[in-house]
């Protein structure tokens, strides 16, 4: 089974409601570095093919793309691939925000 991890605010004291990250921060972000693009669909391939409606980040990195998902103030992202650790570490850095799994 794959490890799953979150970037998140919501462990962050910040009052009554945590800062949630919102779409638009997301976008502007990720805009700014060359390695990623954005898509409302991912397409995962295989024996069977399936596509995941969505706001993705897809990450570039050699031969391989790793979707980092915004989903309800958070960004989700799949620990398969041992790169994306430092990766998700830089990112959630520069937002201000949390790695936790699931």
């Amino acid at each position: 089974m794959s490890q799953r991890y979150r970037i998140t605010r919501t462990l962050q004291d910040q009052g009554q409601s945590a800062q949630m990250i919102t779409l638009e921060e997301c976008k502007s972000y990720f805009a700014t570095k060359p390695d990623f693009s954005y898509t409302s669909v991912f397409t995962v391939k295989g024996s069977t093919s399936m596509s995941i409606e969505g706001d993705f980040f897809m990450w570039s990195f050699g031969d391989t793309t790793i979707p980092f998902r915004h989903y309800q103030g958070d960004i989700y992202v799949s620990g398969t691939n041992e790169a994306v650790i430092p990766k998700m570490v830089e990112v959630a850095s520069e937002l201000l925000a949390d790695v936790v799994e699931g």
